[in-house]
């Protein structure tokens, strides 16, 4: 929040004693308890009339502990339940104890359950009955006295659970804000956690395979090493393109709040490339597209899905055949489809992650992804993903 609005709110819902941030009184308390005390002198003062008639000893008592309690409204903060307690009990004989009592419930009902201030409601209205009988108002009488007091009582206490109220409405939002941001960070780095895995380990494993293809092939023709070392420079070249815009994520915007425009995110239409370049690394593979054109955000997530599918291939069977069949339209969705035969893994090791992050993005897409071996001993991985309306 601000630091301009800050002092709008109470100091409860400023500080946070679990974060180890001290409480302490914000402007608007210091405000709220001046005018409060305010408002308890004044209601003192209003009952200096009732005072007439009274014999010296009882009218001195009366502005005594009138003056007292008033000062003590300073302490409702501190101990709201003992001075709701005791100003209670007190004004059972004395008017002029009033207005610090109503101050006090008020204060109760706000920072206290209703198990604690209800209690303390069935004191206050309980103890008006015999200063009604007491000490009556001339014009109402007994019984009027006592239901003018209980709705005054009532009234106050209502008001206190309505800033309660409120109170913890603001809380509880700010608790689902919290939340809420944690969860989207949290989904966030999930999120780059996928792109960075099916986008570096893609393109670091066509590394290793052309330098492996140049170091059991050292009696390689010349044109065949310039053209596997260009194939490792553009891969290379590739992978740091690709952390640089992860990277460029993560980061904060600059001092004008200007942001990167991000690059093109492959496409369905991006798959020949894919498979060409998976071709030049030495793979055999077949790419059969039999779909209609896809929305930007459907062949983001199918790229992705046969760029790890063949990745996987590179380690687990190199060597062997990869088909890759992508079919489907708007009607019945997209259908992926990758198989290959199961062979020796290479030396590029795996996470174990990648058919995971696999089934999260076709999970989050709508969608569903299988993976299973054949009779044939083949490997099938197979996704589907609904088609955006």
């Amino acid at each position: 929040m601000k630091l301009e609005y800050r002092w709008l709110l109470p100091s409860v819902l400023l500080g946070d004693p679990d974060e180890g941030r001290p409480v302490r009184r914000s402007t608007r308390d210091w405000i709220v308890d001046i005018v409060i005390f305010l408002v308890a002198c004044g209601l003192a003062v209003l009952t200096l009339p009732d005072l007439d008639g009274l014999a010296r000893p009882l009218r001195i008592s009366e502005q005594v502990l009138g003056a007292l309690t008033c000062a003590s409204v300073w302490l409702r903060r501190r101990w709201p339940v003992t001075l709701s307690v005791v100003t209670t009990l007190v004004s059972t004989a004395f008017v002029m104890v009033g207005g610090a009592a109503a101050v006090a419930l008020f204060t109760v009902a706000v920072h206290r359950p209703f198990k604690i201030s209800g209690i303390l409601l069935g004191l206050n209205l309980v103890t008006l009955l015999p200063l009604s009988w007491w000490r009556p108002d001339e014009e109402l009488g007994p019984v009027w006295s006592a239901g003018v007091g209980f709705m005054l009582v009532l009234l106050v206490f209502g008001w206190g659970i309505v800033v309660r109220s409120r109170r913890q409405l603001v809380y509880s939002l700010r608790e689902q804000a919290k939340v809420a941001g944690r969860e989207a960070r949290r989904l966030e780095r999930e999120r780059i956690a996928r792109e960075m895995h099916d986008v570096l380990a893609h393109r670091i494993s066509i590394l290793s395979l052309h330098a492996g293809a140049l170091e059991f092939r050292p009696d390689a023709r010349p044109e065949q090493i310039a053209k596997a070392a260009g194939a490792i420079r553009e891969s290379a070249h590739q992978a740091l393109q690709d952390l640089r815009e992860v990277i460029g994520v993560l980061r904060q915007p600059g001092d004008q709040g200007e942001i990167q425009p991000e690059r093109p995110q492959p496409t369905l239409a991006d798959l020949a490339s894919l498979a060409e370049e998976s071709r030049e690394a030495g793979m055999e593979v077949t790419l059969r597209m039999e779909a209609d054109q896809a929305p930007e955000s459907l062949g983001r997530n199918a790229y992705r899905i046969v760029q790890e599918a063949l990745t996987n291939a590179r380690k687990h069977a190199p060597g062997a055949p990869v088909l890759v069949a992508v079919t489907g339209g708007k009607e019945e969705g997209l259908t992926i489809a990758v198989r290959n035969k199961i062979g020796w893994p290479s030396a590029i090791p795996g996470t174990g992650t990648g058919l995971i992050g696999l089934a999260e993005r076709a999970e989050l897409a709508g969608g569903r992804l299988e993976h299973r071996r054949t009779p044939e001993g083949d490997f099938v991985l197979e996704a589907w993903l609904p088609w955006p309306t």
